[in-house]
């Protein structure tokens, strides 16, 4: 019997064995809850999408027959979806157009911000939790608040201070308006989240190193020419990566828009149009048709940023 072997050899294994078998038993729990509450879901979305599921089946879900793109034809169809001219943009455009124009507001209050902040002066640390409050407050609590200043009543906040300067004689449903409804959630969008921004350019801005601006200074360059030559080359790296981020998650929001207009007068956007094929129509083969249109085009969008802007921004 060769026992030098069982001697060098530990009962369970090598070291590296071992180390091996503790990693994969501290990383399984985290494997199963990211595949049971994301990779699952999204698998299984993209499969609802091709069959047709409703309240008729929803008890035996995976026996639904298979209907190939009748979902994405319908929604490529449905009014809501599709641009009808200026009176009515769809959903797709409406989309697009909140997303980006909230995303680029968002970035220019938050530089704003950031360049205000990046100065000392009394009161600093208060300025910046009075600018934080939005970012950690509940949506809930603050959509509400807007609602309640934008209120059609003569009650509300807005109406009534335009009221009593004698600027409007009746009072007016802002959110209720086609056009000015959207502009409105869209400044709300901005102003809810600019304190991402702020934080994430305040951090690049106080690594500048101050040597670049002294040498500016004693090159004769003013404010605005050290801000287009230094700050922007400076934190464009950071701006382009907020970009990014903000437009996926602006593109994929619904909680604003649903608290403050309920998705009408004109401010139905894609992640709206897709609860409402799923829980008010009850058919969510198209609802999940709808949240696949809406990855292909971020899908898209962000191949085109990454190897069209961010290549550009590096070199």
């Amino acid at each position: 019997m060769d026992t030098s072997s069982s001697a060098v050899t530990p009962k369970w294994g090598t070291l590296r064995t071992r180390e091996a078998r503790l990693a994969w038993l501290l990383i399984t729990p985290t494997a199963v809850i990211v595949f049971g509450l994301i990779i699952f879901p999204a698998i299984f979305s993209v499969w609802v999408s091709f069959h047709d599921v409703g309240l008729h089946n929803l008890n035996d879900v995976f026996h639904a027959p298979y209907i190939g793109f009748e979902n994405y034809i319908k929604v490529f169809k449905d009014y809501a979806f599709k641009f009808q001219g200026m009176q009515s943009w769809g959903a797709a455009v409406t989309s697009v157009v909140y997303a980006f124009t909230s995303t680029i507001l968002t970035m220019i209050i938050g530089l704003m911000a950031a360049i205000l902040l990046n100065h000392p002066f009394r009161g600093r640390g208060l300025t910046r939790a009075v600018f934080l409050f939005p970012y950690v407050a509940p949506v809930v609590s603050i959509a509400f608040v807007w609602r309640w200043i934008l209120d059609p009543r003569p009650s509300g906040v807005l109406n009534d201070l335009l009221m009593r300067l004698n600027m409007i004689d009746l009072p007016k449903a802002y959110l209720a308006t086609r056009g000015l409804a959207l502009v409105l959630v869209i400044i709300f969008q901005a102003w809810r989240y600019f304190p991402f921004a702020m934080l994430m350019i305040l951090a690049r801005l106080q690594a500048i190193d101050r040597t670049l601006y002294e040498a500016a200074e004693v090159d004769g360059a003013n404010t605005t020419q050290k801000f287009w030559n230094i700050t922007i080359p400076e934190i464009r790296y950071v701006l382009g990566a907020i970009f990014l981020l903000r437009l996926m998650w602006t593109f994929n929001k619904f909680d604003d828009v649903f608290l403050m207009t309920g998705g009408g007068f004109g401010t139905k956007v894609l992640p709206v149009l897709t609860y409402e094929f799923s829980f008010r129509l009850f058919d969510f083969g198209r609802g999940a048709a709808t949240a696949m249109i809406l990855l292909l085009i971020l899908v898209i969008f962000m191949v085109f940023y990454v190897r069209t802007v961010m290549r550009n921004v590096e070199e």
